[in-house]
């Protein structure tokens, strides 16, 4: 390794330990890291403004926009009452019915998308019931990425894979769906062993929630009105964004656009629900990571990884799940799926069926966003938001729960490709 490569990865794990031990906000250390490989000349600013990803920070300022607006309707509150009065005030099915839902959306909007939705409807929930929300925000974390893994446009790992092999729309669901909802039945079972066995309250709580009425809690019926019809037209403009030849960032900006013009709602109290430290945060990590890209390092992690396996699509297969759920849990898999693009379209000028490989990668780089807060963008966004409501997720608390059940979605994941693709 030349001299760049290793600055470029001493600056990565230094913020990567700052991040970790709470020192600093991870903001600050992502920032400082940013500035750092610019300052000394690692990456150029021209070039980190290149690896900074501007449709996902697009798609984060326009919905965190968006959804401040909407909030102001009551439309969250009108929500989180009916599903809990739904659950009879059950905290266990309310805690089920905010998975599925979380998981259905991720699949066909973008995750962070369904967890800004999602987030202020736990909040009230928890509130009326007076329990501890880390479970929920825990298990919607993973609902979010998982269900992402279903589709082609739920996860951007997918859209590019899709975009480099041909696979549609179709491919997915017939491939990643039926383990994905395997793996979600598994986490369901998994937190209810947890933490659902001891979700109890008190028959006092159960019967306030009973008592009250959805309707009372909406703010403005006419702004309800505008968010719901407005929010149908950003689910149908994300799924058929790629036929539209617009990028996602476009849609959640044009939906803050219009809703704010026709709802005639205060833009400065809309910006002032903008998560400004989620944004600078993936800014920052972006241009460390883009220092590793540039200097070849990710190159190197991926080749490492193939050249591991001798060339035999099996290994190579429980490989690239293996690792790029780990690398994905530390790392933006955006720039590592982008890496390992052309490797696999190399592999199959040769003659190799790579078919195998390009599900490995899928499933890995997008169960992978699970392993860490940093792991995913809808991990960071909502573990912001409980911040918000005095409810912080440490690094260390995400990631003793988070890991563990990453590892296990991996390992179905990994008897499903084995079942699927058997030794030849």
């Amino acid at each position: 390794m030349d001299v760049s490569q290793i600055v470029s990865i001493v600056v990565f794990v230094v913020v990567m330990v700052f991040i970790m031990s709470e020192k600093l906000h991870r903001s600050l250390a992502a920032i400082s890291g940013a500035a750092l490989v610019m300052l000394i000349g690692i990456l150029p600013f021209d070039v980190a403004c290149e690896h900074v990803d501007m449709n996902t920070l697009g798609v984060l300022f326009g919905m965190m926009l968006f959804v401040g607006v909407v909030k102001q309707s009551g439309l969250f509150e009108f929500l989180a009452i009916k599903c809990a009065r739904a659950a009879k005030g059950n905290p266990w099915i309310i805690m089920v019915l905010f998975v599925l839902l979380t998981a259905v959306l991720s699949a066909f909007l973008d995750n962070v998308t369904t967890v800004l939705l999602i987030g202020p409807m736990t909040v009230t929930v928890c509130k009326l019931l007076e329990v501890n929300p880390f479970p929920y925000f825990m298990v919607e974390i993973l609902a979010s990425n998982i269900g992402g893994t279903a589709t082609l446009i739920g996860d951007p790992p997918n859209i590019m894979i899709g975009s480099a092999a041909g696979y549609s729309f179709a491919d997915f669901i017939m491939v990643d769906a039926p383990v994905v909802v395997v793996i979600l039945a598994v986490v369901i079972g998994m937190f209810y062993i947890m933490y659902g066995k001891k979700m109890h309250v008190d028959d006092e709580k159960r019967h306030r929630i009973m008592e009250l009425n959805e309707y009372d809690h909406v703010k403005s019926m006419r702004l309800l009105r505008q968010s719901v019809v407005v929010m149908v037209f950003v689910v149908i403009g994300f799924m058929a964004h790629g036929a539209l030849h617009v990028e996602s960032s476009v849609i959640a900006l044009t939906a803050a656009g219009v809703l704010l013009l026709i709802s005639g709602e205060s833009i400065e109290r809309a910006l002032h629900e903008v998560e400004w430290t989620t944004l600078s945060f993936f800014a920052g990590l972006f241009i460390i990571v883009g220092a590793m890209a540039e200097t070849g390092v990710i190159e190197m992690l991926a080749n490492a990884l193939i050249s591991a396996t001798g060339g035999d699509v099996f290994v190579t297969m429980l490989v690239l799940l293996v690792g790029s759920a780990v690398i994905s849990s530390f790392l933006d898999n955006i720039p590592f799926v982008a890496t390992m693009i052309p490797i696999l379209l190399t592999m199959e000028s040769t003659g190799m069926d790579v078919t195998p490989l390009w599900w490995a990668v899928s499933l890995g780089a997008c169960l992978g966003g699970n392993g860490t807060l940093i792991g995913a963008s809808a991990n960071v966004v909502l573990s912001d938001i409980a911040k918000k409501n005095g409810h912080e997720i440490t690094f260390m608390q995400f990631t003793k729960t988070g890991f563990p059940m990453m590892l296990i979605t991996v390992l179905i994941a990994g008897v499903y490709l084995v079942l699927r693709y058997p030794p030849m």
